[in-house]
C-alpha cells in the first residue's frame, strides 16, 4: 500500500528546473519533509554506475522525474544529437534503477511533442505513434516515447506502478529565458521586454504566427502530477494541458500587451513554423477528477512579475 504523500521521501529528479522548481513547492504545500533532490554536479543521471547508488543508497518511495535537454525549435534543430542522448540515457537509467530497487512509484514527465506531426486535432493519447513526428525536435520526441513506452513496459511486464504525464507548453516560473534556446513565450517574454526597455520601433517573431498553440502553467502540472500520484490505478499516459489553444501571433500580441510593449510586431516567413497546430484533448485526466485553474491572461501577468523580479536579482535562468 502506498504511503500518504507528506510521509513519502520524494525524489524529484530536475529541481532546478521550471518543472521540478514547481514539483518541490507543490509538495512543499502539502506537507512533504522527505524530499530528496541533487545538482547535476552531485548526480550525473547519464552516468548508469552513479544511478544505480543513487537508488541504492536513497531508496525513494516516489521519483517524480522532471530531468530533461529542453529548448525550443532552434536549439531541438541544431543540437538533434544532444538531445536524444541525454534525454534517452537519463530515462533509461533512473527507470531500470529504480525498477532493480523496487521503488513503489514513478511517474515520468513527457511532453505532447510526442504526437505525430499530422496527427488529428485535439491530440489523443491513443495517437501516439501513428504517424511521422516533427521534425525539428524529432530527436527529443524519441527520447521521450521511449521513456513511456518503458514506464509501460515495465508496468506490463514487472507489476511495476511506472506511468507517465504528457504536459503541453508549460511557462511560469523558473523558465529558461536563454535569447536562442527556450521556448518560444519565454523567449517572446524576453524579447518584448527588452524592446520596450530599449524603446525599439519593432519586434520580429520567427514565422508567420500563424501556428496554433496550448499552454499550461506549471503549477497546474505540478498539481497535476500529484494528483496522478495519488491515483491506484492511473493511465499509463496522459496528457496534461488546458484544451485551449491560440495562434503565435496573438500570443506574441498578448505577451507584448502584458509587458507594455506597443511598437510594431513583424514575422519572418523565411524562418520554420514548426507543427502547424498542437492543442491535446484533456477528456482522460479529466475524468479522473482533474481540472486547470491557471488562465493564460492571468498567468501570463504573473509570470512576467517573477521575471522582472529574477531579472532585477541576477537570477534569470539563461541556459
Amino acid at each position: 500500500m502506498q504511503k500518504p504523500l507528506n510521509q513519502s521521501k520524494i525524489y524529484i529528479a530536475g529541481h532546478r528546473g521550471m518543472v521540478g522548481g514547481a514539483l518541490v513547492r507543490a509538495c512543499s504545500a502539502r506537507g512533504v519533509e522527505d524530499i530528496v533532490v541533487r545538482t547535476h554536479h552531485e548526480l550525473d543521471l547519464t552516468r548508469q554506475s552513479e544511478v544505480e547508488d543513487f537508488f541504492a543508497s536513497e531508496r525513494p518511495d516516489i521519483v517524480l522525474f522532471a530531468a530533461a535537454r529542453v529548448g525550443g525549435i532552434h536549439a531541438n534543430d541544431t543540437y538533434p544529437a544532444d538531445f536524444i542522448y541525454q534525454n534517452l540515457t537519463m530515462a533509461t537509467n533512473a527507470i531500470h534503477a529504480a525498477h532493480r530497487r523496487r521503488t513503489p512509484r514513478f511517474l515520468f514527465l513527457g511532453s505532447t511533442c510526442i504526437y505525430p506531426r499530422q496527427a488529428p486535432q485535439p491530440l489523443r493519447e491513443d495517437c501516439l505513434l501513428t504517424g511521422p513526428l516533427e521534425a525539428t525536435n524529432e530527436a527529443y520526441a524519441l527520447a521521450k516515447i521511449a521513456g513511456l513506452k518503458m514506464c509501460q513496459f515495465y508496468r506490463r511486464q514487472h507489476g511495476d506502478l511506472f506511468h507517465s504525464a504528457m504536459p503541453t507548453n508549460l511557462y511560469g516560473p523558473g523558465d529558461n529565458y536563454h535569447p536562442e534556446n527556450s521556448h518560444v513565450l519565454p523567449a517572446l517574454l524576453r524579447r518584448f521586454h527588452e524592446a520596450k526597455i530599449n524603446a525599439a520601433p519593432s519586434v520580429t517573431i520567427w514565422g508567420s504566427g500563424t501556428p496554433r498553440r496550448e499552454f499550461l502553467h506549471v503549477d497546474d502540472l505540478a498539481k497535476a502530477i500529484l494528483h496522478l500520484i495519488s491515483l491506484a490505478d492511473p493511465p499509463d499516459w496522459v496528457n496534461v494541458g488546458t484544451g485551449v489553444d491560440i495562434t503565435i501571433a496573438n500570443l506574441a500580441r498578448l505577451v507584448a500587451r502584458t509587458v507594455g510593449y506597443d511598437g510594431r510586431i513583424d514575422f519572418d516567413t523565411t524562418k520554420p513554423d514548426g507543427t502547424p497546430v498542437k492543442r491535446t484533448t484533456i477528456e482522460l485526466i479529466r475524468s479522473t477528477g482533474w481540472e486547470p485553474q491557471i488562465n493564460l491572461e492571468d498567468g501570463l501577468v504573473e509570470t512576467y512579475q517573477d521575471f522582472l523580479a529574477e531579472a532585477d536579482a541576477q537570477t534569470l535562468r539563461e541556459v
